[in-house]
């Protein structure tokens, strides 16, 4: 039950915080990915290859498929930070009612935007770096014309030739090229309105036309066009590839209309044929969601027949043989001595990396997973987040209370199964999106303390 340690890694306070706060709130830390992660080597090798694949300018398509609360939005934001290491640029969104893949009321263009706000590259992880990439291109454009003895303006029109044969792509260089005017001038506006263009958040032709001569906006009809743009693009600014992750795919699958499921559904279709027959450049697209939204043959992605056909899984991938090339990825659940080890770090970074300040022994990890297999059997393996979150709690009880004694505080627990969202089939009727990972939703299966 003892697996051996692996030295630490360092630990700041500001990430101690930031960690913690996060998993006590039942939300996905930012940072310190390394401090908290444990298991699922097969899973992260597998996505590892994928991004060398996309940075080599393959492409890549991916359904991490989980229970809620078994650690999707934390593997995402894992690859991401993977990804970043190998010079992508990377962008995340959650998908809502209000934020969807194919729309006509403007939910697909408020998806882009958000996955634009929400642009990163290793220097500016925290999002908000598409102006940054842009400068870039343009700062790496200079600097080639310097060195060639030519204008900046003929570099970045041979650069933006590139993106000609795409859908959009001679309004896109038309974009890139207002910027670099603006730049070159010190006109502000320009340079921002070439990043609004950019980011989607033009709402009329009329007023692109005004502010930058172009004849087309980001739309609903578009949004995935601007993202293969967007891939090569990165690369042209001296990036590897874009990333691009969408959580929470299960407002697709709670859509009431049947009529834009199907809708959704087609572009995601799209997505999957584009990045499985390598017809786009530097592009990888990876899907957060639960079992049903993939299986369900009424509701879900199985529900459509062409999906049904790509992502059904490997028929000789049974008896504990596994297969991960496919397009999807099941996130198993934690081994016991996976989830040891996750309790261990959990201790480790309470305690900002000082183990005198440990507030419970080796034995209290034994003991609180005996406790808790006990009384809600192995759910507590599938779906961490919620053990995690009340490990974190009995920590925090016994650092606000010198007195007491780990053992008693265990003593005085009942376990409450109000229901576990994993075993909970989909109620037809709910109109409410509930979207646990990431949103800090109320969970639904808990410790009370």
């Amino acid at each position: 039950m003892n697996p051996p340690t692996p030295k630490p890694a360092k630990l700041r306070t500001r990430d101690r915080d930031t960690i913690i706060n996060a998993l006590r709130s039942g939300v996905v830390p930012r940072v310190g990915f390394q401090h908290i992660q444990v298991g699922r080597a097969a899973e992260i090798a597998a996505i590892t290859e994928d991004i060398r694949r996309i940075a080599d300018g393959g492409s890549a398509v991916r359904f991490i498929i989980g229970e809620y609360g078994a650690g999707k939005t934390f593997f995402l934001n894992l690859m991401r930070s993977v990804a970043a290491e190998h010079k992508l640029v990377t962008t995340t969104a959650d998908l809502t009612p209000d934020r969807r893949l194919q729309s006509s009321g403007g939910q697909a263009r408020a998806l882009y935007s958000e996955l634009m706000r929400n642009i990163a590259t290793r220097a500016t992880p925290d999002g908000g770096a598409l102006a940054s990439v842009v400068e870039r291109f343009v700062t790496s454009a200079v600097q080639e014309a310097s060195a060639n003895g030519t204008v900046p303006d003929e570099v970045i029109a041979r650069r933006m030739d590139a993106l000609s044969e795409n859908v959009g792509g001679y309004d896109f260089a038309q974009v890139i090229s207002a910027y670099w005017r603006g730049h070159d001038t010190g006109n502000e506006q320009l340079t921002s309105d070439a990043v609004r263009w950019l980011r989607g958040e033009f709402a009329t032709r009329t007023d692109a036309r005004a502010a930058l001569g172009v004849r087309t906006i980001v739309d609903d009809a578009n949004v995935y066009d601007q993202l293969k743009l967007m891939a090569r693009f990165v690369r042209l600014a001296g990036f590897s590839g874009l990333l691009v992750c969408l959580d929470e795919m299960v407002n697709l699958y709670k859509l009431g209309h049947s009529g834009a499921r199907k809708s959704n559904y087609e572009q995601v279709l799209r997505i999957v044929n584009d990045c499985l027959q390598g017809t786009v450049t530097g592009l990888g697209v990876y899907f957060g969601g639960t079992p049903e939204l993939l299986m369900d043959t009424r509701r879900g992605l199985y529900s459509y027949e062409a999906l049904r056909s790509r992502l059904a899984e490997n028929t000789f991938a049974v008896g504990g043989l596994v297969d991960y090339t496919g397009p999807v990825v099941r996130l198993a659940g934690l081994t016991p001595e996976d989830m040891y080890l996750l309790l261990e770090k959990l201790r480790y970074v309470f305690a900002t990396g000082d183990p005198e300040r440990y507030l419970v022994p080796d034995e209290a990890l034994a003991g609180f997973m005996s406790h808790c297999g006990q009384q809600i059997g192995d759910a507590y393996f599938r779906t961490p987040r919620n053990t995690i979150k009340e490990f974190v709690n009995l920590l925090a009880v016994l650092a606000q209370n010198p007195g007491v004694r780990w053992p008693d505080v265990l003593a005085g627990v009942t376990i409450e199964r109000e229901g576990n969202p994993d075993l909970v089939p989909f109620d037809d009727h709910t109109d409410s999106v509930t979207t646990v990972d990431g949103s800090g939703a109320d969970e639904l299966s808990s410790l009370r303390i």
